[in-house]
């Protein structure tokens, strides 16, 4: 299907894609399509060898126009869709962020749709706005750190304040690679990479306050688990 298998593959990679339209996130890694540019009218995708036929014709549809697929290795795929939409959720973020003091967690949560609806969906916003709500509680609380702790039948959120681990809220248990993937995106960590630790970071403004955050995380039994670190650049750490 591929017009060229890893011709130019190196240079798709590498190349500064600015604007072009893309499907949400979890399209582009559920199907390993990744519309990369444009190239003599028509959208540049690049494609892992497991290529569902089914979401190119879905592409082709929101494209508008014909397709150029480009075949890679899923190291060099996995590599261009995190850099691709690390910096489309952290802009996302950014918006969020000037609302925080409105952002409600529980209020969140409680309208998240059900979870059979996410794991289907290839709308990403659900996710962000929880994350965004996590982090906006969090730092209004002056926490110094966010756990992210998947256990065999359930998934817990906690918050460290004043040196004291405490939960905050218990998400479905499904939601957890929803939740790890989206986060490791916005920290350019390797979302394939799941057998070992990962560190990142990520700079946002959370309720109108610029914030460090470091990524860290540790595979367990029942997947990974995510440590966010909280450091204010006003105030120090939270």
């Amino acid at each position: 299907m591929s017009e060229s298998p890893l011709q130019d593959a190196e240079d798709l990679i590498a190349r500064d894609v600015s604007g072009p339209r893309r499907p949400p996130f979890m399209f582009a890694k559920r199907h390993g399509v990744l519309v990369a540019g444009e190239e003599d009218g028509k959208a540049v995708v690049i494609h892992t060898a497991n290529i569902d036929p089914v979401a190119v014709v879905e592409l082709r549809r929101l494209m508008g126009q014909p397709l150029k697929l480009q075949l890679v290795d899923q190291e060099q795929f996995d590599s261009k869709l995190a850099v691709t939409y690390e910096q489309d959720s952290n802009e996302a973020m950014l918006m969020m962020g000037d609302i925080g003091d409105d952002m409600d967690l529980m209020q969140i949560a409680e309208h998240l749709p059900e979870p059979e609806d996410l794991l289907e969906s290839e709308d990403d916003a659900p996710i962000i706005r929880l994350i965004n709500a996590l982090l906006t509680e969090a730092v209004k609380e002056n926490a110094s750190d966010i756990h992210i702790e998947p256990f065999e039948n359930r998934l817990v959120v906690r918050f460290r304040v004043d040196g004291v681990l405490r939960e905050v809220l218990e998400p479905q248990r499904v939601l957890a690679p929803l939740l790890v993937s989206r986060i490791k995106v916005m920290a350019r960590l390797d979302i394939a990479e799941k057998r070992l630790p990962q560190d990142g970071r990520i700079s946002l403004r959370v309720a109108g306050r610029a914030v460090d955050i470091r990524v860290s995380t540790l595979p367990s039994g029942n997947g990974e688990r995510v440590v966010l670190r909280l450091l204010d650049k006003q105030a120090g750490r939270l």
